[in-house]
């Protein structure tokens, strides 16, 4: 009870029981008074509720409102002085390409956020935002010719690095900015959006452009772009191009969204006819510029519905049915195609009902009219690939079981051969007990670069009335060794094999062939 309603009861209790009585009978002339305090009250919340709803507002209004913090010289000031490309921009655009380019051939995240930290790629672009928004159309100008310039020289030193750099290969980095979905317009366009608002504000946020600079990532697709220059592949040339060119667009969208928030004074022209031409002009930019992201996005969203549905139709369909042996699989959006290449035979009950389920399926409405091309091997079913293999077995034995005879066979001939040798050394051996096998190899083992040897006894006389018996050598050395070493290595073996073979003539010949 409130103090009032306290003052007032105290009062009627001073006045006693004569004004109870006259209090009654006011009751009883007057009968709606309780439905008057029951309206008071209703009004009463009403009141409270409003002013709850108004307290919200003006929460959210200070939560939210930036308006208040933007400094518009400044940032119009900032935004113009970023645009030009020349002196140590320029420098800086070519080792962060080179950069980029490294680390997308090394296949390194981590170089290639580095990259884009130090590229200046983003002033253009903002610029072409910026002339649009205030109807400035000499900003617009610079902007575009920049962009260009900006556009030429990364994409001729990107081609130069992986033209003539010996290490290129597809990698996963430079594959990623080979076709672009959803989520890379949806990164352009807020990332565009945080940093206008960065720029915007006093004090500008550097944390947030760097942020924004590694999020919509214009430099790799332009490093991608290069390397499709240099291999001659234009899908990879055509899709980087397509992922630069979404994500150059959706920024300059989102600038000029924001300074149209904001109010950004229209640049003022003194010539009312020039103004009124370069405000027609700025609007017709604008919406060519609006119309190539209208339709980017629209495509891109479809290409992804159209992804995201045969991801749903292979997953579902054919990764969990266990009899299904899938080989390849290729999705064809601009035939509105499907080719799935399936080991073993398959029946044409499986086919019709891999059909139905693409074109009848909740999950697959996207891709509901594309076309489903079935390529299975009917040579190369489970069952006849089990008979192959058995078979393949049953050879293999019968080859071990050939090559296990033949094996035996040339044991025996080479125990035939080294008997032979044997009775063969014993009737014509000039050396006695000495073996003419260990001989050779004795040779062979202390003269490496011996590649004939020959030994036999031989009959000579000078004075044609005494006869001398002479142990001849014949042999041969490596083309290798010079003549001298040759006449050293020769005197060498006389010496040894009269030790060897305990005789003292000992000539040696020159083997000829």
């Amino acid at each position: 009870m409130s103090e009032e309603n306290k003052f007032n009861f105290s009062e009627e209790e001073k006045k006693g029981p004569e004004a109870n009585s006259e209090t009654n009978e006011g009751s009883k002339t007057e009968p709606n008074t309780e439905g008057k305090a029951i309206g008071q009250g209703k009004g009463t919340v009403k009141e409270e509720a409003k002013g709850l709803f108004e307290s919200i507002k003006n929460f959210l209004v200070e939560l939210l409102d930036f308006r208040s913090d933007t400094d518009r010289d400044a940032t119009i000031a900032a935004i113009k002085a970023d645009i030009p490309f020349k002196g140590a921009t320029a420098w800086i655009l070519i080792c962060s390409i080179f950069v980029a380019s490294i680390g997308l051939n090394a296949n390194s995240t981590a170089v290639v956020i580095g990259a884009m930290l130090i590229s200046p790629l983003m002033g253009p672009i903002l610029g072409i935002g910026l002339s649009i928004a205030i109807n400035d159309i000499d900003t617009l100008k610079r902007s575009l010719i920049n962009l260009a310039i900006m556009l030429i020289l990364s994409l001729l030193t990107a081609y130069l690095f992986f033209e003539f750099f010996p290490l290129s290969e597809d990698t996963s980095e430079l594959l990623g900015r080979t076709r672009p979905d959803i989520r890379d317009v949806l990164i352009a366009f807020f990332g565009g959006l945080a940093l206008i608002i960065a720029r915007t504000k006093k004090g500008t946020i550097a944390s947030v452009i760097f942020g924004v600079a590694i999020a919509t990532a214009l430099m790799p697709p332009l490093c991608t772009a290069g390397y499709g220059l240099a291999k001659g592949n234009w899908s990879y040339f055509s899709g980087a191009m397509y992922l630069f060119s979404i994500n150059t667009i959706f920024i300059a969208l989102a600038t000029f969204l924001v300074l149209k928030i904001l109010r950004f004074p229209m640049l003022k022209y003194a010539n009312s006819a020039k103004r009124k031409r370069i405000s027609q002009i700025a609007s017709v930019v604008a919406i060519i510029v609006m119309i190539p992201a209208a339709i980017s996005f629209y495509t891109v969203l479809q290409e992804s519905k159209y992804e995201m549905s045969y991801k749903n139709f292979i997953e579902n369909e054919i990764e969990t049915n266990d009899d299904l042996w899938l080989q390849r699989k290729k999705l064809e959006i601009d035939e509105k195609k499907i080719s799935l290449y399936f080991n073993g035979e398959m029946s044409d009950a499986i086919v019709t009902a891999l059909r139905n389920e693409l074109k009848n399926g909740s999950d697959y409405n996207n891709i509901k009219n594309f076309k489903l091309i079935i390529n299975n091997n009917k040579t190369k079913n489970i069952d006849r690939m089990s008979e192959s293999l058995d078979r393949a077995y049953a050879d293999l034995d019968r080859k071990d079981n050939v090559i296990h005879g033949l094996q035996t066979e040339i044991e025996g001939l080479q125990e035939t051969v080294k008997n032979l040798n044997i009775q063969l050394e014993k009737k014509v051996n000039p050396l006695g007990s000495i073996s003419f096998t260990t001989l050779a190899k004795d040779a062979k083992i202390k003269f490496r670069d011996l590649e004939y040897f020959g030994y036999s006894k031989m009959l000579e006389t000078k004075d044609f009335i005494k006869i001398d018996t002479v142990s001849v050598i014949d042999v041969e050395w490596s083309k290798k060794i010079s003549d001298s070493e040759k006449r050293t290595k020769e005197k060498e073996l006389k010496v040894w094999l009269k030790n060897t073979v305990k005789t003292d003539s000992i000539l040696v010949k020159k083997h000829l062939r």
